[in-house]
Order: structure tokens, then sequence, then C-alpha cells
């Protein structure tokens, strides 16, 4: 049995027990960042402040939310959004925070691409993020369910549809997880239990999976360049602050953090107040109605570039596509065969196929909110095509590039 002296302090006593300081060091003020690194490096941060901005105001909201589809729609729309006091703001916040939150993640990912953050040593890293993304995205499609408006139902419907596989006929799997027929009760109740407990905790999980995954291998810099953490934190505990190369996280870094995050605040308070519709799709507004299909059915806009993968092919291949799509991003440390752990800038071609593939993605999400006809069809089915070309290319440029 471990050794235990008379307490102190509170401190001291939580101390013996559970090894307060070592963990206080070993997550903060003895974890060290690079110097050489910009404001690109607080997203981590701000994804962490959004999340806690959905589960508080989402917590709100579960006060008066009703999962039954004869009262869902008139709990959001009448009696969270006109009946209760300051109801209509965390709903608003809870909007808006959905959806910048995958604004947030996809400059995050794509800085860790740009830098070469996923690079050996760091695969953990780029797979914890990339599941991330995969539950958030999880998460945000059940929590579209829960208004149970027009476009909540038909998403619904067109999503699950996808599970039946295709020329498969898989419609048994599409009926269990359904839990019937069509939407109805039994789906409301399963993505209401998904959205409010099972995937929360994953999320929470995997944001503590993230965070571990960073300890060893440390944060990446901007400048691509290999610096050995415990001779430059010897020089900083030492006294040599301003020679070494590295600073603490707290409170250091943090403090860096915060002053990104309290900009991002005023940006996204802004938008809570007086630009929310962008979060809520006007079709939404009507009640769900099996009767009656919408003109055009879309997912929300940081679906759209996978969705438009999908659209443009037959039913089987383009069901391949949405799929190579889906896990394609996860493979990246892989598929990827250079060696240079420098920014896309100073890599050649690596850099023409990181532009081509950003603005590729960009132009995949506008088509994807448009109707697949004429020109518009034209131009997804290029884009989606570019898609896959583009990954299927990237060994074979990366393979050869010149060590920087």
């Amino acid at each position: 049995m471990a050794h235990f002296t008379k307490a102190t302090s509170v401190k001291d006593w939580l101390n013996q027990r559970l090894a307060v300081e070592k963990v206080e060091k070993v997550m903060a003020s003895e974890y060290w960042i690079p110097k050489n690194i910009n404001f690109l490096w607080a997203m981590g941060m701000i994804l962490a402040v959004t999340f806690g901005l959905l589960t508080i105001s989402g917590i709100f909201l579960l006060m008066y939310y009703q999962p039954s589809v004869d009262t869902a729609f008139y709990s959001v729309n009448y009696t969270i959004m006109r009946e209760v006091d300051f109801g209509w703001l965390w709903r608003h916040v809870h909007g808006v925070a959905a959806s910048v939150v995958f604004l947030v993640i996809y400059i995050h990912m794509f800085t860790g691409i740009y830098y070469g953050s996923y690079k050996k040593g760091r695969e953990m890293i780029w797979i914890s993020g990339m599941l991330l993304f995969v539950t958030f995205s999880a998460e945000a499609f059940s929590g579209y369910m829960l208004p149970w408006g027009q476009m909540s139902y038909w998403a619904g419907m067109v999503i699950t549809n996808i599970f039946s596989l295709g020329s498969l006929h898989l419609d048994g799997l599409v009926e269990w997880i359904r839990g019937d027929y069509v939407p109805a009760q039994a789906f409301l109740n399963r993505f209401f239990m998904l959205h409010v407990f099972l995937l929360p905790l994953a999320i929470m999980g995997l944001i503590g999976l993230h965070f571990a995954a960073l300890r060893i291998p440390h944060v990446n810099n901007q400048d691509g360049e290999e610096i050995d953490f415990d001779v430059e934190a010897k020089k900083y505990l030492d006294g040599d602050t301003k020679g070494s190369k590295v600073m603490r996280f707290a409170n250091d870094f943090l403090s860096k953090d915060l002053m990104v995050v309290g900009f991002f605040l005023i940006f996204f308070f802004y938008l809570v107040f007086w630009h929310y519709g962008f979060a809520l799709d006007p079709v939404n507004f009507d009640p769900a109605d099996g009767l009656k299909t919408p003109a055009h059915i879309y997912p929300e806009w940081y679906f759209l570039w996978s969705y438009e993968i999908l659209r443009p092919f037959p039913v089987d291949i383009g069901l391949v596509a949405f799929g190579f799509a889906q896990v394609i991003f996860m493979l990246l440390p892989w598929l990827d065969r250079s060696e240079n752990t420098v920014p896309a800038n100073r890599r050649g071609k690596f850099a023409i196929w990181f532009w081509v593939m950003l603005v590729d993605m960009v132009v995949l999400t506008a088509m994807g909110k448009l109707p697949p006809e004429g020109i518009f069809s034209t131009i997804g089915l290029i884009a989606s095509l570019l898609f896959i070309a583009m990954w299927i290319i990237l060994p074979f440029i990366t393979k050869n590039e010149k060590k920087v």
C-alpha cells in the first residue's frame, strides 16, 4: 500500500490520493508547445468551447423538448421558441453552434493536411481526429431529426435508405435502423437516444483520446522543424525562456488560445443574434408529412460535398463513391508517401494537390445544394470524378517527392 502522511492542505490531501500535481504537469504546465505556430493552432480549443456551448444549450432545450411524433415539432417551434423565456436564444445558440462547429472542424482538418500533422508518429492524432469528425457528423444528423419538420423527416428517409446498399436490397436492415417501414415514433426515439446520450459520450471519449494522442509526439509547428522537446523544455525550466523553442501549454499557449477564442465568440454571438437563419432550414418550419415530398431534398451544408459525390452516378456506383469519400481521409497518413513534414507550399506537387482538393470540395458543397439538373449536374459529376482521381494519384505524386 502507498505511504500516506498527514495532509497540510486540501490540495496535499488530494495530491496524495489522485496525484493532481503530476496530472497538472503532464497535461498543462509541463506540456510543451512549439513557439513557431499561428492562430490556426487554436482551432482545437475553439472546438472544445463550441462543444461546451452545444452541451449547455442542449441541456436547456432538453428540459422542454418532447420526443413524440405528435408533439416534437410544436415543442420546438411553439413551446421553446414562443413560451419559454429565452428559449429562442438557446435554440439559436444550439443551431448556430451545430453549424459553426463543422466550419471549425474543416479549418482544423485542412490545417493539419497543409502542415503535415498526420505524418509518422502522429497517425493516432489524425485517426482520433477523423473519428471525432465521423461522430460529430452522426451527432449532427441525429439532432437534425429531432425537430420533426419536413426536411428532418425526408432527410431521415433518404439517408437511412442508403443502408439498403442499392441492388443488394437490404431493406430489412433499413427497417431495423428505423424500427418501422418508414420514419415514425421508433425512429424518433432511437435518434433522440443517440443524440442526447450515446453519441455525446462517444465524443467525450474521443476528445480524451485525441488529447492523449498529442502528448507523446507533441504538436506540429508551422515550419515543419524537428524539435527536441526534452532539450528545449530543460532550457525553459532553467530560465532560458527566450532561447527555448517551446512554451508551456498553461498558461503561455493557453493565453493565446483564449484570445483567439474571444474573437471567435464575438463572431459566434453576432451570428446567434443577427444571422442565425443560415442554421435553420425554412423547409423544416413545416411539420413532417410523409405524404408530401419536398421539391428538393438536401442535407445541411457540411454534408453537401459527400452528398454530391453520391448523386451523379447510378445507384451502386454512387454508393461506392460515397463510401470511398467517407473513409479516404482516414487513410491519408499512408497515402501520402513523402517523408517531408513541412508546409504544403514547400512540397511542390503536393501543394497543387492540396489547393485543387480544397477548391473541389467547395465546388461539391455548392453543387450539392442545387437541383441536379442541366449544367449543375455536369459540374457535380466532374467535381466528383476529380475528387476520386485526386486521392488515387496522391501516392504517386508524393512517392518520389524530394527531401526538403
